[in-house]
C-alpha cells in the first residue's frame, strides 16, 4: 500500500461543515519509464573530487600518527580508491588508510620496522581473500555491536592522546598508558606555536559548516557554490598551513618517489606474527563490512528510489584483501572501509563506483604533481585533524544505545583493554564479558509469588532466598482466595529450587495461577512444575499455567509455543502475487493466509467459543480508525473483548438522539447481558474525527450522517476549551507535553465519553454496585505507546512494558474484582523469591 498525506477538509465562509473526500497524494510517484526518464546530472565526478579533498590531510595524518612513512598515507589511498573501489562489493564505499588500524599498525613499526608492516599487511590481505573465498563475511556481523564500539571507542582514546603530544609539539609514546603518564610534563615543554597551530586547526574543522554556509550565503553565485563544496578537513589544513606561514614549525615531508623495497618477514616469534596477522585481518574486516552497511543504509535513506545494487559482503572481503596486498607491496599503510569518506561520497552525490575510483586518481595526481604544496602543511595540523576523529570515534550515541540494550559493561570492558593492553586483547575481554552477560541472562530468573484475599488482609507474606519463617498461628488459611505465582525469565534447571520454594506456599485446595514470562523451560525445571501442578490437582486445587500476556497455555501432547502478535512486520505480504494492489485483492489473501497458517492454531478454541457462547469480561470502545487493531493493542484473543468502533470513539449521553442508539444499545447489551466488569474508552492520535471537529464544529442543523454524528463531539471541544483540571476539563499525559490542539481534544475527548457513559443507567446501576469498573486509554499510533487515564487527577500515564501489579494492571487485561469481604474487595501482596 502505498503511503498518503491526507489533506484536512476545507471550511466554507458559512461556518458549515463540509465533508469532503480527502485527497490523497502519493509520497513517491512510480518510476518512469527507460525511454522518457529524465537525464540526471552526473554526480560522480563531483564527489569523486570531494572526496579526494578529505582523503589527502587525512592520509597523511593517519601516516603521521602511525609512526610510518607520510608517503604510505597517499599509496593507501590511491590503491584503497583505485583497486578496492573496483573491486569491491560496496559501490560507494571509499577506502584507504584505516583509523581504526592507527594503534595497531604504530604498535608495528615500533617493534618489527616499517618493511615488516608492510608483509603483515600483505598476509592480512591474503587472508581476507580467502575468508571471501570461504564466504564468511556475513558471520563477522555477529559480534556484539558493543564489542564493536567499544573496540572503537578505545582506539579513538589511544589516537586522541598519542596526537595531543604532536600537537603540543613532542613525539607519542609507546603505549596509550604511557602518553597519558608523560602528559604533564608534555604540557610544560610544549612548542611555543605548534598549539596555536592546532588550535586554529580544531577550530576551523568544528566551525566549517557554519561559516561555510555564511560565506557561501555572502558571496553568491558561482564562487558561493564552491565554498559550499569544500570539505572541513580541506578548510581546516588550508587555514592552519596559511596561519602557520614564515613560522618555524615541523611540517610535512615527502621522500621522493622510488620503487618500494620487498616487504620482510616479521623477526619474532610464530605465533606473534600470527596473532598481528589476525588482528590487523579481524578490524580491518570489520570496520570495512560494517562501513558498507553503513553507506549502503545512508544511500536508501538518501535516495529511497534509486536502483542501485545491493552490498555483497563477500566481494567486499574480497576487494579489501585485494588492496592490502597490493598496498603492502607497494609500501602503503593497511586499508580499510572507512564510514566517513564513505557518508561523504553519498552526501556529494555519488552514484557509481566511478566516484571511489576517480578519488584514487586525483590521490596519484596529487602526490605527483603537488608535492610542494603538500610539503607546506603543518605536523600539528594534520595531529589536530587525527585528534578530533580520534575524539569522534567515542560516540556518546553508541553508548547510550549500548546502555538501553544492557550491554555497557560489555563496552566498557572492551574500551579499557583496548586502551590498556591492545586491540586483541580489548576484543578478547568483550567477548568474555558478551559470553558472561549471557549465560547470566539464560540462568537469571525471578519469581514472583502474589496471595490475594477475599476479606481481611490476615499476614504479611515473607519470603526470599533465605529460608521460609514459620507461618503465624493466627493466620487463616482458607482466607487466601487465589495465589499467583510469576516466572520472568529462563526457567531452567538452576531455579528449580527457588520454583519448588514458591509453589509450597500455595495452600492447598486453593486456587493457583502459574504464569511464565520467558521463551524457555528445560526438561527438569517442566517435571518439577507438572508433578507440582498434578499433586495439587490431586489435593483438591485448581492450576493454571499462562504466559506473559496472561493467555492460558495448554499442555498439549507436543510441544509449540504461540504467542499473540508475534513479530507484525510486512502484513502486505498477504497480497496475491500477479494481482493489483487493490484492497480486494489484499483482503482475500489475508484471508487465504489466515486459513493456511492461523486456522489450525485457532479452530480448537473457536469451537469451544461456538458451543458455549461468547463470555467476554470486557467492553471496548474505540475509533474506527483502520489502524487501530484492538487485539494487537491489548494482546487479547477471541472471545476476550466485545469491541464496538465508531468515527471518533463517541457515545451519545442518553436522550441525546434517537437515531444514535446503536452506540447505547452494544454497551446495554454487554452490561446487560453479558455482564462484563470493565468497559475501556480508548482514543488515539491522528484521529480523523477530532481533525473535523477541530476544523469546524458542526451546526446543530447538520444535514449529513456524518456532520450528525459529529455532533456528539462538541462537548469534548468545550472541555477542551476550559483547560485541564478540574472535574469538567481537559486531560494532560504524565511524561511530555501534550503535542497540539490535535492530541487535547483527544484526550479531552476520552474523558467526556466516560462521563457520557457512567451517565447510562444500565452503566451507573452496574457501577454502584460494585460490579463494573471505567478505564480511559488513548493510544498514540506513531509512537505504538498507549496511555492510561487516572479519573482522580485527569492525568494519562504511559504503560511501561514493566509488568504491573493486579490492581494497577490494564482494563482489557485485568478480571471483573469479586465483591465482598469486609474491607476492599481484593487485596494483592506480591513477594520475590
Amino acid at each position: 500500500m502505498t503511503p498518503c498525506h491526507r489533506v484536512p477538509p476545507p471550511t466554507e465562509g458559512d461556518g458549515k461543515l463540509r465533508i469532503r473526500t480527502p485527497i490523497r497524494i502519493p509520497a513517491r510517484a512510480p518510476a518512469p519509464s527507460p525511454e522518457h526518464a529524465p537525464t540526471r546530472p552526473p554526480g560522480d565526478l563531483p564527489a569523486s573530487i570531494t572526496v579526494f579533498l578529505i582523503a589527502v590531510p587525512l592520509s597523511l595524518g593517519i601516516a603521521l600518527a602511525t609512526g610510518a612513512p607520510l608517503q604510505a598515507g597517499l599509496v593507501a589511498a590511491v590503491v584503497g580508491g583505485i583497486v578496492a573501489g573496483a573491486l569491491g562489493g560496496a559501490p560507494l564505499q571509499v577506502s584507504g588508510a584505516a583509523t581504526s588500524l592507527v594503534v595497531v599498525t604504530a604498535g608495528l613499526v615500533d617493534r618489527y620496522g616499517w618493511r615488516a608492516t608492510c608483509a603483515v599487511t600483505v598476509l592480512a590481505g591474503l587472508a581476507q581473500l580467502l575468508l571471501g573465498v570461504l564466504r564468511v563475511a556475513r558471520a563477522a556481523l555477529a559480534v556484539s555491536p558493543a564489542i564493536v564500539h567499544g573496540m572503537l571507542a578505545g582506539i579513538g582514546v589511544v589516537i586522541a592522546v598519542g596526537q595531543l603530544h604532536v600537537v603540543l609539539g613532542g613525539s607519542p609514546q609507546n603505549s596509550a598508558v604511557a602518553n597519558i603518564e608523560a602528559l604533564p610534563g608534555q604540557l610544560t615543554d610544549s612548542h611555543p606555536v605548534t598549539p596555536l597551530v592546532g588550535a586554529v586547526t580544531v577550530a576551523v574543522l568544528l566551525g566549517w559548516p557554519r561559516l561555510r554556509d555564511r560565506l557561501g550565503e555572502r558571496a553568491g553565485g558561482r564562487v558561493g557554490g564552491v565554498l559550499r563544496t569544500v570539505p572541513a578537513p580541506l578548510a581546516a589544513v588550508a587555514v592552519a598551513t596559511a596561519a602557520a606561514a614564515g613560522l618555524s614549525v615541523p611540517r610535512v615531508d615527502l621522500p621522493a618517489w622510488h620503487a618500494p623495497g620487498l616487504p620482510e618477514v616479521p623477526d619474532g616469534p610464530v605465533l606473534g606474527v600470527v596473532a598481528v596477522v589476525l588482528t590487523v585481518t579481524l578490524v580491518a574486516s570489520m570496520e570495512s563490512l560494517l562501513s558498507a552497511l553503513a553507506v549502503d543504509a545512508l544511500q536508501a535513506a538518501r535516495r529511497p528510489a534509486a536502483q542501485s545494487p545491493p552490498v555483497r559482503l563477500d566481494r567486499e572481503l574480497l576487494g579489501q584483501g585485494a588492496a592490502n596486498v597490493v598496498s603492502g607491496l607497494l609500501g602503503g599503510l593497511p586499508i580499510a572501509g572507512g564510514a566517513m569518506r564513505g557518508s561523504a561520497n553519498v552526501a556529494a552525490g555519488a552514484r557509481t563506483r566511478r566516484a571511489t575510483v576517480l578519488h584514487g586518481v586525483w590521490v596519484l595526481a596529487c602526490a605527483g604533481l603537488a608535492a610542494g604544496a603538500l610539503e607546506a602543511i603543518p605536523l600539528a595540523a594534520l595531529a589536530a585533524l587525527v585528534m578530533l576523529v580520534g575524539v569522534r570515534m567515542v560516540s556518546f550515541a553508541h553508548i547510550r544505545h549500548v546502555q538501553r540494550h544492557r550491554e555497557f559493561p560489555v563496552y566498557a570492558a572492551t574500551l579499557g583493554t583496548v586502551v590498556v593492553l591492545g586491540v586483541l586483547q580489548g576484543v578478547a575481554a568483550g567477548v568474555a564479558v558478551a559470553a558472561v552477560l549471557a549465560l547470566r541472562r539464560l540462568t537469571h530468573t525471578r519469581i514472583t509469588v502474589t496471595k490475594e484475599y477475599a476479606g481481611e488482609i490476615k499476614e504479611s507474606l515473607k519470603s526470599d532466598k533465605s529460608e521460609e519463617k514459620e507461618e503465624s498461628p493466627g493466620k487463616v488459611q482458607d482466607a487466601c482466595a487465589r495465589v499467583s505465582v510469576r516466572v520472568t525469565g529462563q526457567l531452567t534447571f538452576l531455579a528449580v529450587p527457588r520454583l519448588t520454594r514458591a509453589l509450597a506456599q500455595v495452600p492447598d485446595g486453593a486456587e493457583a495461577v502459574v504464569e511464565l514470562d520467558g521463551s524457555f523451560m528445560d526438561h527438569a525445571a517442566s517435571e518439577a512444575l507438572h508433578s507440582w501442578c498434578a499433586r495439587h490437582r490431586g489435593r483438591g486445587g485448581r492450576v493454571a499455567l499462562g504466559d506473559g500476556a496472561g493467555h492460558a497455555l495448554r499442555e498439549p501432547a507436543h510441544t509449540h509455543a504461540c504467542r499473540p502478535w508475534t513479530p507484525w512486520l510486512n502484513h502486505h505480504c498477504t497480497r496475491p502475487e500477479r494481482q493489483p494492489a487493490t484492497g480486494g485483492g489484499q483482503l482475500l489473501g489475508g484471508v487465504s493466509a489466515f486459513q493456511r497458517h492461523t486456522a489450525p492454531l485457532v479452530r480448537e478454541e473457536l469451537a469451544r467459543l461456538a458451543r458455549e457462547g461468547q463470555r467476554p469480561t470486557q467492553l471496548f470502545l474505540t475509533c474506527a480508525d483502520s489502524r487501530l487493531v484492538t487485539s494487537m493493542i491489548t494482546s487479547s484473543g477471541p472471545g476476550d473483548l466485545f469491541t464496538v468502533r465508531n468515527v471518533g470513539n463517541l457515545l451519545p449521553p442518553p436522550g441525546a438522539d434517537a437515531s444514535c442508539d446503536s452506540v447505547a444499545a452494544a454497551v446495554e447489551y454487554a452490561v446487560e447481558v453479558l455482564e462484563v466488569g470493565s468497559i475501556t474508552v480508548c482514543g488515539h492520535s491522528g484521529c480523523g474525527a477530532m481533525a473535523a471537529l477541530l476544523a469546524s464544529a458542526p451546526e446543530p442543523g447538520a444535514q449529513t450522517p456524518l456532520a450528525r454524528w459529529l455532533r456528539h463531539g462538541r462537548p469534548s471541544l468545550a472541555r477542551m476549551a476550559r483547560g485541564p483540571g478540574g472535574p469538567d476539563g481537559g486531560a494532560v499525559l504524565a511524561d511530555r507535553p501534550v503535542a497540539d490542539d490535535h492530541e487535547a481534544l483527544s484526550l479531552a475527548n476520552v474523558v467526556q465519553q466516560l462521563d457520557h457513559l457512567a451517565a447510562h443507567p444500565s452503566v451507573a446501576r452496574r457501577i454502584a454496585g460494585g460490579k463494573l469498573q471505567l478505564h480511559g486509554m488513548y493510544f498514540h499510533v506513531g509512537e505504538a505507546q498507549a496511555y492510561l487515564l487516572d479519573h482522580a487527577s485527569g492525568i494519562f500515564a504511559a504503560v511501561r512494558p514493566d509488568p504491573a501489579p493486579p490492581a494497577e494492571a490494564a482494563a482489557p487485561a485485568a478480571p471483573p474484582t469479586p465483591p465482598g469481604g469486609d474491607g476492599p474487595a481484593a487485596y494483592g501482596l506480591t513477594t520475590k523469591v
